[in-house]
């Protein structure tokens, strides 16, 4: 599910506001809550080698709740804050390179790799947000420029694909994608970094070799491969048969699944508790941690692309916007976790 079609869905109930709701729900840093104390500055190591970064709102809280006596919900969090989770970059050309630079850093200072989420294709989102292509190559080039022999991992645009073939990308803007998403690969790749273009999940585009199709003309082939379920709720399960079907239209295309929030399922109906059921559900748990030891052949990683905790939109009463930190919701789902 896509921001476009929750940003229809809220339309209907508020008049005259501006809300960056998301289905997606994964701001670049910078729009996060800033309620929350700065974390320390400790680092924890992950077996995946992923940075594991210290200053998340996750390891925030973390310390904010310790210091308050809620030792209890500190422990349950310290599920969220001691995974790594990716920096979502969404930023102008100018600020693209500083910005990834710093993390970058931060990951090398850590003898950890930078895990990175880039989500600034022109007509994101359906037109909810514009751009052009000579904007875009810019910002490419300056992510690429700071990943640069960082050995980074980095999951590129999602939904763009999927929204080749649904119906709000047509005409010589699919074009344009297609060749915009394949420049950004070559260029990523030459940087040395993995790279897997996002494809969806199992509920968007059910026509796989529709979908396989797009992804071949948006360049996937010379990528790592192809990342599912991005901030969704589908069982990994359901990702594997899914992108197993992909794969095979691909002649054997490998994949990583975001397992953030898929610990219980999705919910099966559209909407639950007067909200869309792709924002923010209630009764959602945290899924498998980031691993490299998948237990498929085609499956390279489990990641939490999807930062958890931070929400998808304001969907109900209390929530908070788009990408914010939801203390209350990530304690949920780090109370939930198997």
């Amino acid at each position: 599910m896509t921001r476009h079609r929750l940003s229809r869905w809220l339309g209907s109930l508020l008049s005259g506001g501006v809300l960056a709701a998301a289905a997606l729900g994964c701001s670049p840093a910078g729009q996060e809550s800033t309620t929350a104390p700065t974390a320390p500055a400790s680092v924890t190591a992950s077996p995946t080698g992923f940075f594991v970064d210290p200053t998340t709102p996750a390891a925030a809280q973390v310390a904010a709740w310790e210091q308050e006596g809620r030792t209890a919900d500190a422990e349950e969090l310290r599920k969220i804050a001691e995974q790594p989770v990716p920096l979502w970059v969404s930023a102008d050309p100018a600020a693209v390179e500083p910005e990834t630079r710093a993390y970058v850093g931060r990951a090398a200072q850590a003898g950890q790799k930078p895990l990175v989420v880039g989500y600034n294709i022109p007509h994101r989102d359906c037109g909810s947000f514009s751009g052009d292509g000579a904007q875009y190559r810019q910002w490419v080039k300056g992510l690429a420029a700071a990943l640069d022999g960082a050995g980074a991992t980095v999951i590129l645009e999602p939904d763009a694909v999927p929204h080749e073939i649904s119906g709000c990308v047509d005409g010589n803007l699919r074009d344009e994608r297609y060749e915009l998403l394949g420049e950004a690969i070559d260029q990523l790749k030459g940087a040395g970094a993995r790279v897997y273009l996002d494809a969806g999940n199992p509920g968007f585009i059910t026509d796989t070799g529709a979908l396989a199709s797009a992804l071949d003309r948006s360049g996937v082939k010379r990528a790592d491969g192809f990342a599912l379920n991005v901030a969704n709720f589908w069982t990994t399960q359901d990702n594997i048969a899914y992108g197993t079907k992909i794969s095979q239209a691909l002649r054997g295309a490998h994949l990583v699944i975001d397992t953030s929030r898929n610990g219980a399922g999705r919910v099966e109906s559209d909407q639950v508790d007067g909200g869309p059921s792709f924002c923010n559900p209630p009764g959602r748990a945290l899924g498998t941690p980031p691993t490299t030891e998948t237990g498929n052949a085609l499956a390279d990683d489990l990641l939490w692309v999807k930062r958890p905790g931070e929400s998808d939109g304001a969907c109900r009463p209390g929530e908070p916007p788009a990408g914010q930190w939801y203390p209350d919701y990530a304690l949920g789902l780090a109370q939930r976790a198997a």
